[in-house]
């Protein structure tokens, strides 16, 4: 089989902008039977033939849109759940292998719950509260229950923990992820002083934005470093070869690395290098 060729549909795939002629369109094709699906199924697999994927995709997208439905709570536009649902299929069907001996539709539900979940997850907020496969398994059984039991008691939290494998304090710290809200950094152009100030941009101070900080910390910086220099210079070549290659060099030795350099033990290198940032750290204070 060419497993590089690319599958592109022709037809109803993409919800326009009257969505309920889209459902009543995608509802009007025939469902296939088992016989018509792998008769399809063997001429995309074995032959290539695009159009066959085609009616495989067209027979099922009614799916789609019935569970596209069941994550409406999201708060998300139908039409692009539908439309990420409808990828999901696609990919589905350009994998499908009618030899497995299961129907099309029972393959589809995991690439379709793909990739509704990842467009869930990267519009339901503007930060993303969970990155990881743990954490998003976790977000969408989470809310699940939270919509059976609401805020979750000691009990609950650990109930949940139990059935899903994980610890009740990730648990609560899912829970208060997807208690938070979004809000706008600043306020509304027409908001009036007694809201205004509510507004993040209005309390949130940048640290980097103040000018004479900047400076005054550049300065210092600046000082510092030459005082450093100034000190180290007071220290014999021996000393000074000491402090900068296990302190100031990108790859920095070891203690016995330098015992072997200088022909002394490694404690003798640790007591020159104690001795040494004492006499760096008088001078600089002077």
């Amino acid at each position: 089989m060419n497993t590089s060729k690319n599958l592109q549909v022709i037809g109803p795939t993409v919800p326009g902008h009257d969505l309920n002629a889209y459902i009543a369109s995608v509802g009007s094709v025939a469902v296939l039977t088992p016989e018509q699906e792998r008769e399809l199924a063997c001429q995309y697999y074995y032959e290539d033939d695009v159009d066959a994927a085609r009616q495989l995709v067209l027979a099922h997208l009614r799916f789609v849109v019935h569970m596209a439905k069941s994550y409406s709570g999201y708060g998300l536009p139908l039409a692009d759940l539908i439309q990420e649902g409808n990828v999901g299929l696609m990919k589905a069907v350009k994998r499908f292998n009618p030899e497995v001996g299961v129907r099309l539709i029972s393959f589809a539900v995991h690439w379709i719950k793909a990739e509704m979940h990842e467009f869930i997850l990267r519009n339901w907020r503007i930060v993303k509260i969970a990155t990881t496969k743990a954490q998003r398994k976790l977000f969408f059984n989470l809310r699940s229950s939270k919509k059976r039991l609401g805020w979750l008691n000691n009990a609950e939290t650990e109930a949940v923990a139990k059935d899903l494998g994980v610890d009740a304090k990730v648990v609560r710290q899912m829970e208060g992820r997807m208690s938070a809200y979004d809000t706008a950094f600043d306020c509304e152009p027409d908001a009036d002083n007694d809201v205004a100030y509510k507004a993040p941009a209005n309390y949130l101070e940048d640290s980097n934005s103040d000018i004479a900080v900047s400076i005054e910390e550049a300065e210092w910086e600046e000082v510092t470093n030459n005082s450093l220099h100034l000190a180290l210079d007071e220290l014999d070549d021996r000393c000074k070869d000491i402090l900068t290659s296990r302190w100031l060099s990108e790859n920095k030795a070891t203690l016995h690395e330098l015992g072997d350099k200088y022909g002394v033990s490694a404690e003798r290198i640790r007591q020159l290098e104690k001795n040494a940032m004492n006499k760096v750290k008088v001078t600089m204070e002077a």
